[in-house]
């Protein structure tokens, strides 16, 4: 279907297919951009995408393969969300990358049983959502960051403890930080040497998912036998795979969730930029540099 974009969003999974480091290529010639709110202009045809047809939504382009950025964007069907009343473009444009990829994984936290897990990039808009559902059900999230500035926000926010990798004494503060927590899920968008320190830490039975890779560095194992004698796992998460694998009712219900947070207040996208589309080349990168926000492209 065909959708006049209001707002697009702008992710690292994003960045990250434009420099071409993403599971999904890029075709020539056609905008980059994996979700956006708008209006649906035009139907491909099928009840599903006829009957959306003027609809007010938020949509996801990665099956189509031609991106948010722009005017006019094309979305499958079933990655298209008909919103309710009262979400702003703001957070319905930030709809589906960060929001259920923050409650997809928190249902792996909820499954493992244990209360304490870690999140590094700590304060991205994907990690304070989980922090918010982690704080409501009683669950203790160890987040860690680059900066204290972010700690006290964090903490705030509902983060049990919040840690600056960059401080002096950081290695051993997050080895008494997990003797006493005893995380078993670990949540990691950056990689590089500071995950590989985390989950070295991370005790027996530990599972090190990695979502993203916002250090492009070298990951070192410092040790494989943790595999075999610990019972460590190191796994990956992909919220398209998941969107493929997860049943209409389980999709319906997160879609459904991340709505309502939104609305009732619980949620609530931080905002660095709105750059028109004209400006985007110009301004986004400098814009992406700020910190504890997320940047938009306005059409």
């Amino acid at each position: 279907m065909l959708i006049r974009t209001t707002l697009a969003s702008v992710n690292p999974s994003d960045v990250m297919f434009v420099k071409g480091l993403y599971g999904q290529p890029r075709v020539k010639g056609r905008p980059a951009g994996f979700e956006g709110v708008g209006v649906v202009a035009a139907s491909g045809g099928g009840s599903l995408a006829d009957g959306l047809v003027g609809k007010r939504v938020a949509f996801a382009t990665g099956l189509s393969n031609w991106g948010a950025w722009a005017d006019y964007a094309i979305a499958d069907a079933r990655g298209v969300i008909p919103l309710i009343g009262g979400m702003r473009d703001e957070d319905a444009a930030a709809l589906i990358v960060n929001p259920l990829t923050a409650l997809a994984m928190f249902d792996i936290v909820r499954g493992d049983g244990a209360k304490a897990f870690v999140l590094t990039a700590g304060a991205s808009q994907l990690c304070k959502l989980m922090i918010g559902v982690a704080k409501e059900e009683g669950f203790r999230p160890i987040t860690i960051v680059r900066r204290d500035d972010q700690i006290p926000l964090l903490e705030a926010a509902g983060a049990t403890v919040a840690l600056n990798a960059e401080a002096p004494g950081f290695k051993a503060r997050l080895k008494e930080v997990f003797a006493g927590e005893k995380p078993r899920i670990f949540l990691d968008a950056v990689t590089g040497p500071l995950a590989s320190t985390v989950f070295h830490t991370m005790g027996r039975s530990s599972r090190w998912i990695i979502y993203g890779r916002l250090d492009p560095t070298e990951t070192a194992i410092r040790e494989p036998g943790q595999f075999i004698f610990q019972d460590k796992r190191i796994e990956g998460f992909w919220l398209t795979q998941w969107m493929r694998a997860a049943t209409p009712e389980r999709k319906s219900a997160r879609f459904a969730e991340a709505q309502q947070r939104f609305v009732s207040g619980q949620w609530r996208t931080d905002v660095t930029a709105i750059v028109p589309l004209a400006q985007a080349v110009d301004r986004v990168a400098d814009e992406l540099a700020k910190p504890n926000g997320k940047v938009f492209i306005a059409p």
